[in-house]
């Protein structure tokens, strides 16, 4: 991919930013002019190949940053998701916290204390512009303490070519839960492999599972942002699954262990009908050159009138003498500049209305657009709840053997609901 650069860029704060070097960053130091060095750790979202490394990014950010900013030095360290979030830990636990961190949780760190309230360190400005479904996705107990960075939805994703071999109008995509069994039928008599890729296996299973339980009016919270994962529209949910996709054969054998970069990869190779995907999947689809199309996902009577969110956060860590320069450059991350050059070069959706805005008038993203819609009505996962981390991980293990030949929906949800609700009970104590 053609690398793109970008200008020096306004930061939304005049000039530079007289600091004392009372605080720096962990791992910084202050330095002998009286310098402030503050260190971020960095989630990549560069693509599986390892182009387009998301250090290009940030090394231009910050070295736009630092020319209108010469009294802070911004030291970024980029790595892969999961590692992001081991190494934050690491730092915490060796008392080095990092001053900030771009990674996908930030409940166990809030209730710790760690962090900034966002109205600590953000603009006025910056916390305005901030897309309404994600303006209250970052808080725990009511108070605002992680950023979002990065969003992301989940739409229906066909094979156009697929389609018409079955004989199914590619302009048609199905809008309920019956139209897609049925289309799955129709690819799987021609000879599709995967007429439908669920990914219920460890990876992917929080995601598939919400997306599905949100198309019939469930999800993994209730009132009161209670859990509420066996509810039941959500062991319907799990049931019409196993009944009308699993034991007719028209999905893999085993969904259990089948992860979402497994069926991206038959996806993009022409070896599956449909799936539920979101923009890396369109990115990879791209790169294959994949007759594919892409619309909003069915729900049990119609089109689901919602959809499930995905948000990576900023989170600032409280250290001694670091808050203004923090402030400073979270103020030049968000400009609109930045944002929509991050969301334009990794295929994220910008968390800015500013960005959004740029974005829906850019002709080259008008495939965007669907994704930009359905944003506002999003769901996201409950990350702001500190038991959400060990939650998620025994969804991830175990909801997928709800729809095996011999699995029994309403057992496994409820033994997931049981685990969700001790994990919170324990959260409590924090």
């Amino acid at each position: 991919m053609r690398r793109r650069r970008f200008l020096g860029l306004a930061s939304g704060v005049a000039g530079s930013v007289a600091l004392t070097a009372t605080g720096c960053g962990s791992g910084g130091g202050a330095s002998r002019t009286g310098d402030v060095t503050l260190t971020m750790v960095a989630s990549d979202h560069g693509d599986l190949e390892g182009n387009n490394p998301t250090q290009e990014y940030w090394d231009e950010v910050v070295a736009s940053f630092e020319e209108r900013n010469p009294g802070i030095k911004v030291k970024v360290s980029v790595h892969a998701p999961g590692k992001a979030e081991q190494k934050v830990t690491e730092m915490v636990g060796n008392d080095r916290a990092p001053d900030l961190a771009q990674i996908d949780s930030f409940a166990g760190h809030a209730a710790a204390g760690r962090l900034y309230r966002a109205d600590d360190v953000l603009s006025i400005p910056v916390q305005a512009d901030f897309v309404s479904a994600l303006s209250t996705a970052g808080e725990l107990r009511r108070v605002r303490y992680a950023m979002p960075f990065t969003a992301d939805i989940q739409l229906l994703f066909y094979n156009r070519a697929l389609f018409a071999e079955a004989g199914l109008d590619p302009e048609k995509p199905p809008r309920t839960w019956e139209e897609l069994k049925q289309a799955a039928v129709a690819l799987k008599a021609v000879g599709v492999d995967v007429p439908y890729g669920l990914p219920l296996g460890s990876e992917e299973a929080p995601t598939e599972a919400m997306t599905w339980m949100l198309g019939n009016g469930g999800g993994y919270t209730g009132d009161g942002g209670m859990y509420a994962i066996n509810a039941p529209a959500n062991v319907e949910a799990m049931g019409w699954l196993r009944d009308e996709l699993v034991d007719q054969g028209l999905t893999t054998s085993n969904p259990a262990v089948t992860n979402r970069q497994g069926l991206f990869n038959l996806f993009t190779g022409g070896h599956v009908g449909m799936l539920n995907g979101d923009l890396s999947l369109m990115r990879q689809a791209d790169r294959k050159k994949t007759d594919y199309g892409t619309a909003p996902l069915p729900g049990r009577d119609g089109l689901s009138d919602t959809t499930t969110g995905s948000a990576g956060w900023m989170l600032a860590f409280r250290r001694e003498g670091n808050r203004e320069a923090v402030a400073a450059f979270l103020d030049h991350v968000y400009d609109v500049e930045n944002q929509f050059a991050f969301a334009d070069r990794y295929h994220t959706l910008p968390v800015t209305v500013s960005a959004s805005e740029r974005m829906r008038g850019d002709k080259r993203h008008k495939r965007m657009r669907p994704y930009l819609d359905q944003l506002g009505a999003a769901e996201f996962f409950p990350s702001n709840k500190v038991s959400w981390a060990k939650v998620s991980r025994e969804i991830g293990l175990y909801v997928g053997q709800s729809v095996l030949a011999d699995g029994d929906p309403a057992a496994v949800l409820s033994t997931l609901q049981r685990t969700a609700e001790e994990e919170e009970e324990a959260a409590r104590d924090l």
